[in-house]
């Protein structure tokens, strides 16, 4: 019975024992320390995208276009529902919804003397075995009009491609 003891308590031991790491240069017993690289919280690093930054919010000589002047009753219900005009009245920016893979834009469809059809479109990458992040990002798209947008209503719609 002793003797078991014996050896549950040196198993015991050798499991509490913590290794030894050296500098590099294959003496683990060695008592200098390597140099340290300065470390970067991560909540002080950008996010990284597929495809490079994104804007994320409109520019600031841009004016947001009234709630009542959106007809978004196409898009999904967790859709942003955010649109802005350029000063000249010629350059629309949305916010859309993408994520993972997906790269956002936006595609003016239709314009009239009454509304302007934009559809926000998510193109997905189809890389095969390519690895994507299981995040939704909300940049801001822009979309170019042919006459200024004045009191027309911008009226979105949205689709995938790619998937």
């Amino acid at each position: 019975m002793c003797g078991l003891g014996l050896v549950l308590l040196a198993a015991t031991a050798c499991g509490e024992q913590t290794p030894t790491v050296g500098s590099g240069s294959g003496d683990a017993t060695s008592s200098e320390a390597a140099p340290t690289a300065p470390t970067i919280p991560a909540t002080d690093l950008p996010p990284v995208m597929p495809g490079g930054p994104r804007q994320m919010q409109p520019p600031a000589d841009t004016a947001q276009v009234p709630a009542t002047r959106v007809d978004s009753s196409a898009l999904p219900s967790d859709f942003p529902r955010e649109v802005f005009v350029s000063a000249d009245g010629k350059q629309l920016f949305i916010r859309a919804e993408e994520g993972g893979c997906g790269r956002a834009a936006a595609e003016v469809t239709a314009q009239d003397a009454r509304q302007v059809v934009v559809n926000l479109v998510e193109n997905k990458s189809n890389l095969a075995g390519q690895m994507c992040t299981m995040d939704i990002r909300y940049p801001v798209v822009s979309a170019t009009l042919s006459e200024p947008l004045n009191e027309r209503t911008v009226v979105l719609t949205s689709a995938k491609r790619g998937y």
